[in-house]
């Protein structure tokens, strides 16, 4: 009885051996074999392919010498210039574009101040095609030299077939988005993936979760995100969809019956409420200029009761759905990321204590809730890595990496 396809796991031992040398290069050959408990002929054999078809590049210590042989030590790490990928961010007022090399290194990024939610699709298009090209300019490289171009925005995103089924940046739904930037941009192979999933592989690869295959990321921005990292896999449901945290159904403390998160704990809510909250036209005028979440803070900075009240109420719904997220999961670590969180302690504060409220004793100690403030250039960068895990061939359609010791 036939019980493996040949191809697909040489497929899944390249995945795995191309992804060692990412996360520990540069590395030996003996060291990848114990890193992915494959056997040295086959780790060997892949490493060679590799170097011939120049994705990956030695390194020879010469007073570090291999003990069986007496030889040189060489050590592998990914060629920087094996290929080159795009990364874009969508953000409510403002797009982040980067380009990166095989390694993830940024050569370029820019930044476009716009407020995206209040054009169409096709000129955001334009808006998205006009910073990549110039992204790749900067870096000193042609189109033609990009290997994909991924791009990362809040909502449920249908990844395989690169829709946009809803996004609170856009009024329209099932926007073919990927295949119209590929069109753009002359065939450039474009993928499209929800914002939060960005941020959860950039967490893996360069941030507070480097060394950890199972944690969770929420995302407080215009709408709430949900990323999954399982064993070292980015969860996908169906079509490659990423839940919506937004979505969930919760009980608000002050209130009664069922609402949306979102409706009481995203940047989004919590902005539309401040400015029912605040009066005048000092304060009118700042959420007209797009600055209301400047405003918000500044607010709760000086202690305003009916923003302070709005902020621990959003903290306190977000605490009940992180607490039954940590029930379902066990996560050892909940990383926090949006620029609500520049709420601070205000918002923070409410949600740690009705984590702490809600947990059974059980899994009291079992979860660290972080918050981890990033930059536009991360977010993009995130998105440029999701689209260097596809180059690198991870056969089952996920981000996971390599099983490791």
């Amino acid at each position: 009885m036939k019980t493996a396809d040949p191809e697909l796991m040489r497929a899944i031992n390249r995945f795995h051996v191309m992804d060692a040398i990412r996360r520990f290069g540069p590395i030996a050959r003996v060291e990848i074999s114990d890193r992915t408990e494959l056997s040295a002929t086959t780790v060997s054999a892949i490493t060679g392919a590799l170097l011939d078809d120049g994705l990956i590049i030695t390194h020879q210590l010469g007073g570090i010498r291999d003990a069986a042989r007496g030889r040189p030590r060489v050590l592998l790490d990914l060629n920087p210039d094996a290929a080159h990928v795009v990364g874009a961010r969508l953000a409510p007022d403002h797009i982040t574009i980067a380009t990166t090399n095989f390694r993830a290194d940024v050569r370029s990024s820019l930044t476009l101040p716009v407020r995206v939610g209040r054009h169409g699709v096709s000129v955001v298009a334009d808006l998205v095609e006009d910073g990549i090209r110039r992204s790749v300019a900067d870096a000193g490289l042609e189109l033609s030299q990009i290997s994909g171009v991924c791009i990362g925005l809040p909502g449920v995103v249908e990844r395989g077939a690169g829709i946009c089924r809803a996004s609170p940046l856009f009024g329209e739904r099932d926007i073919p988005l990927a295949a119209e930037l590929s069109r753009r941009l002359d065939g450039v192979a474009a993928t499209l993936d929800s914002d939060v999933n960005l941020v959860t592989l950039a967490e893996h690869w360069f941030g507070q979760a480097r060394g950890l295959d199972d944690f969770l990321v929420v995302s407080v921005e215009l709408g709430l995100g949900l990323g999954i990292m399982h064993k070292g896999e980015l969860f996908r449901g169906a079509n490659g969809l990423g839940p919506d945290l937004g979505d969930l159904l919760v009980k608000p403390p002050n209130g009664s019956g069922l609402v949306r998160l979102a409706e009481v704990a995203s940047e989004e809510s919590m902005l539309a409420d401040a400015r029912r909250t605040l009066s005048g036209s000092e304060h009118e005028h700042a959420f007209r200029l797009g600055r209301g979440m400047e405003k918000l803070l500044e607010r709760a900075e000086a202690g305003d009761p009916a923003i302070v009240a709005l902020l621990r109420e959003a903290g306190e719904s977000l605490g009940f759905a992180i607490a039954n997220l940590i029930v379902l999961f066990a996560p050892p670590k909940v990383i926090l990321a949006g620029a609500a969180l520049a709420a601070g302690e205000a918002l923070v504060r409410p949600l740690r204590d009705t984590v702490s409220a809600l947990l059974p004793p059980s899994l009291a100690d079992v979860a660290d809730i972080v918050v981890h403030e990033w930059g536009d250039d991360d977010w993009a960068r995130g998105a440029a890595a999701m689209t260097l895990r596809d180059l690198y061939g991870a056969p089952w359609g996920t981000t996971g990496p390599a099983a490791h010791l």
